[in-house]
């Protein structure tokens, strides 16, 4: 019989949180992250237990120790997902980071493109709405150009969605407050393909170039789609990482 995952240990917890903050760009390149002291005592647990988070961390490139003056973020160049922007908008009530811009493209009803339609679960041809962005980073960059995709029924159940501005809290939030499907759990999958036309203009890229395409499905309690984002990023901003634990 299958075996249930064990619970992680408690100083991979604590470097997961850490690095999920520097991930969302909460804590930036050259933030200090907190002593083992302090993280000893907001996780209660022994200073070793502490210590050897920060050490993970610093065995994935994260952080740097600075003789005599602590710990700090090392320089990166990923961008959050859609994951890591669902917890930031939980925890924090927004999904971009402080060093973070996001200009809104579109935000309309057009006939769905067949995957998207197949991810909500809609019949090919179907009207769909769909809200896209352009997020720039540290001195204007862009860093990803990304679309969120809802069926025509929640767009008019949800009338906000059709207008050029931010959501505080995501629209996950207020898609559920105003139809009570809430995001339960979502599936997403990473593929890499050549750039189009439009990806290269709005991203500032050559011709040709690669681009990591991310997508994502949100469901309802209900395990029907609620919510289809497609994320395209520039080729140097392809550092995600994933964390699991392996069998003994």
């Amino acid at each position: 019989m299958p075996e249930l995952e064990q619970v992680r240990p408690k100083y991979l917890q604590i470097a997961r949180h850490i690095r999920d903050q520097i991930t969302r760009g909460d804590l930036r390149a050259g933030d200090e992250v907190p002593s083992e002291r302090e993280l000893a005592s907001a996780w209660s647990v022994a200073r070793p237990t502490a210590a050897r988070a920060l050490e993970a961390l610093r065995q994935q490139g994260l952080v740097e120790s600075r003789q005599g003056s602590g710990t700090y973020v090392r320089a990166h160049e990923g961008v959050p997902r859609a994951r890591e922007r669902y917890d930031r908008a939980r925890d924090l009530g927004t999904m971009y980071g402080t060093n973070e811009s996001v200009e809104f493209l579109a935000a309309e009803i057009v006939v769905g493109p067949e995957h998207v339609t197949h991810a909500l679960q809609v019949p090919a041809g179907s009207h769909v709405a769909r809200r896209v962005r352009l997020l720039r980073g540290d001195e204007g960059r862009p860093i990803e150009l990304s679309t969120s995709w809802f069926t025509s029924q929640i767009a008019e159940q949800a009338p906000r969605l059709l207008t050029l501005e931010r959501l505080r809290g995501g629209t996950g939030k207020y898609v559920a407050e105003v139809t009570g499907r809430a995001h339960k759990y979502a599936r997403d999958e990473v593929s890499a393909r050549l750039s189009t036309a439009e990806e290269r203009d709005r991203l500032e890229l050559p011709d040709p170039a690669a681009v990591l395409v991310y997508r994502l499905t949100a469901y309802d309690g209900d395990d029907r789609p609620v919510q289809f984002d497609d994320a395209v990023y520039p080729p140097e901003r392809w550092a995600f990482q994933q964390e699991y634990s392996l069998p003994d």
